[in-house]
C-alpha cells in the first residue's frame, strides 16, 4: 500500500530506524517518495516529513491498523491476488488444446479461442465476471474501425493509389528498399497509433504493393507485422510504456533516448534479414 505521513504524525523529523518501524507497525517499506523524487535505497535512514510517501508491504490483517493510526494516511492499496492453483493443468490443457486444434487446422484460431474461453468458464479456471472484466472494449472498437479503414483504403482504390506512388518514387531502388520505406513507415505511425490500428492501415498497401511489383507479400506484411510491434520512441505506442510511465517517473524524452537507437537498429536489422527469410 502507499501511505503518506500525515502533517501532525509522531514520525516527522525521524527516520523509520529511530522509531522502529518494523517491530511498531509489523510492516517493511520498500520505497520513499520526497515530492517528485523516489528513493530505493537509505529508506530506513532517510528523515520523514509530512507529505512523504511510503511503499509498505504489510500482512492483511495490519491494513486495518495502519488506517487507523493517526500518523499516516493511506491512499493506495493493491489487492492481495488470489490463485486457483489446483486449476493449473486444467488451464494448461484447455490452452494446448486450443493452440493445437488451430495450429494443425482441425478448426479456425477464432473458433478454438473462444470454445476455449467457454470450456474456461465452465471448468471454473475463472469466472463469468472475471472473463468480462479481462475483455478491453476500447481495443475492439478500435480494431472495428480501423478494419473496416483498411478495407475501405482496399475498395476505393486509395491504397492502390498509395502503393502507385511508393513504386514511382522509390521502385527503382529495387523491392528490398520497399520493404525498408514500409518498416520505417510502419514504426513512425505506431509510435501514435495502436500496432494493431497500424497494422490493419497499411496491411492492404503492402499487398497492393507488392502485386504492382510482381513480386511475393510476404517481405512487405512481415516488415509490417514486425515495426508495428517495435514501439520504444514514445510512452503511448503500446500498453506496457504507458504502464510505467506513471510510476517509473520517467519523461517523455528518455523513451526517446532510448528508443530512437533501438528503432534504428531494428529499421536496420529488418531491411537486412526479413528479405533473407522472405524471398521476393
Amino acid at each position: 500500500m502507499e501511505a503518506v505521513i500525515a502533517p501532525n504524525s509522531p514520525l516527522v523529523g525521524k527516520s523509520l530506524k529511530e522509531v522502529g518501524f518494523d517491530s511498531v507497525y509489523d510492516a517493511t517499506a520498500h520505497a520513499i517518495r520526497h515530492g517528485d523524487r523516489i528513493s530505493h535505497r537509505d529508506v530506513e535512514t532517510a528523515l520523514l516529513r509530512p507529505g512523504d510517501a511510503l511503499l509498505v508491504e504489510t500482512k492483511p490483517s495490519q491494513v486495518h491498523s495502519l488506517r487507523r493510526d493517526g500518523a499516516f494516511v493511506v491512499v493506495s492499496e493493491m489487492d492481495t491476488p488470489v490463485f486457483r492453483k489446483g486449476k493449473i493443468l486444467t488451464a494448461l490443457a484447455i490452452v494446448s488444446a486450443v493452440v493445437a486444434s488451430a495450429a494443425l487446422g482441425m478448426v479456425p484460431i477464432v473458433v478454438s479461442a473462444i470454445a476455449g474461453c467457454i470450456v474456461m468458464i465452465l471448468a471454473e479456471c475463472l469466472t463469468l465476471e472475471e472473463a468480462y472484466k479481462s475483455i478491453d472494449w476500447k481495443v475492439i472498437f478500435l480494431l472495428a474501425g480501423v478494419l473496416t479503414l483498411g478495407t475501405a483504403l482496399e475498395k476505393t482504390g486509395a491504397a492502390r493509389l498509395i502503393a502507385s506512388t511508393l513504386v514511382s518514387s522509390v521502385g527503382f531502388l529495387g523491392p528490398t528498399a520497399l520493404v525498408s520505406i514500409f518498416y520505417l513507415l510502419t514504426s513512425l505511425l505506431t509510435e501514435t497509433m495502436s500496432n494493431n490500428a497500424t497494422a490493419a492501415l497499411l496491411t492492404p498497401v503492402a499487398v497492393v504493393t507488392a502485386k504492382s511489383l510482381g513480386v511475393d507479400p510476404r517481405p512487405f506484411l512481415m516488415a509490417v507485422a514486425y515495426a508495428a510491434s517495435a514501439s520504444f520512441m514514445t510512452p503511448v505506442g503500446y500498453q506496457t510504456n504507458t504502464l510505467i510511465y506513471g510510476p517509473g517517473c520517467y519523461k517523455f524524452s528518455d523513451y526517446l533516448k532510448v528508443g530512437a537507437p533501438l528503432n534504428f537498429m531494428f529499421w536496420i536489422l529488418a531491411t537486412i534479414f526479413i528479405p533473407r527469410f522472405w524471398p521476393f
